[in-house]
């Protein structure tokens, strides 16, 4: 049995994610699972490091995959770019020993925020970041950043839809940078709820407004209460940048 390690890259903005649902071919590993399966003749399916949610962009998704052939990295990888879709793209394919596994041998996971704070629009990345008018404060943020590091209890944090048996995760940094109009807001960690990112960057959002303060976070997420956390920056503005093993 062969095993295939591929890096992907996507725009999920037309995608309901990337995990398969059911019959529903519209997630990105339904998409290249149909194209292997076309490739080998029969039913594949491949395992993704990361579930992102809908609409949410990916710069260097890991997954792998197993068939008895043995195909060359190159005839892999051209085969999957020649028929996916152009919003999805391999970037890389490499041969890696039966025992690995995207999931499982991933030891933290990153995401990059994408902010546009200015008055007017970015026509150009209106579908990569969210537009924000109002300046945000850079130094309520950051300060805010230093109350989600290290490990919690992020029930608070997740979507209702989160099913894991442990909601205990650690966040290794949370780093804001600000240029040209963007605030980026790179968040590392060693696994992330449904919907986490994107509500630990919507409270930094309303801390940064002014309609939160820092200190509130520390209580949110003792309360382990979703209701405590009312926004949810939006999915496109989201990117998987990086996957370490």
């Amino acid at each position: 049995m062969n095993n295939y390690k591929l890096i992907i890259q996507y725009d999920g903005g037309r995608y309901k994610g990337w995990q398969r649902l059911g019959n529903d071919e519209n997630t990105i590993q339904g998409k290249i699972e149909n194209v292997l399966s076309e490739m080998v003749g029969k039913k594949i399916e491949i395992i993704g490091c990361s579930r992102t949610d809908a609409g949410v962009h990916a710069l260097a998704q890991i997954a792998n995959f197993k068939i008895d052939e043995n195909l060359t990295e190159s005839e892999i990888k051209n085969y999957l770019n020649r028929y996916l879709p152009q919003d999805i793209s391999i970037t890389q394919v490499m041969s890696v020993p039966e025992r690995f596994h995207a999931r499982y041998n991933s030891k933290a996971k990153t995401y990059v925020y994408k902010i546009w704070n200015e008055e007017h629009t970015n026509p150009f990345m209106r579908k990569y970041s969210m537009h924000i008018e109002q300046k945000l404060n850079m130094e309520r943020m950051k300060k805010a950043c230093q109350y989600f590091i290290g490990e919690h209890d992020f029930t608070a944090f997740s979507n209702a839809k989160s099913k894991k048996k442990s909601m205990v995760r650690e966040i290794y940094s949370i780093d804001i940078v600000e240029n040209g109009g963007f605030i980026q807001i790179r968040v590392r960690g060693n696994g992330f709820l449904y919907n986490m990112v994107r509500k630990i960057v919507g409270t930094l959002i309303e801390v940064g407004s002014g309609e939160r303060d820092a200190e509130d976070i520390p209580r949110i997420l003792d309360s382990k209460d979703r209701s405590q956390v009312s926004c949810l920056a939006e999915a496109g503005g989201l990117h998987l940048e990086k996957i370490d093993f």
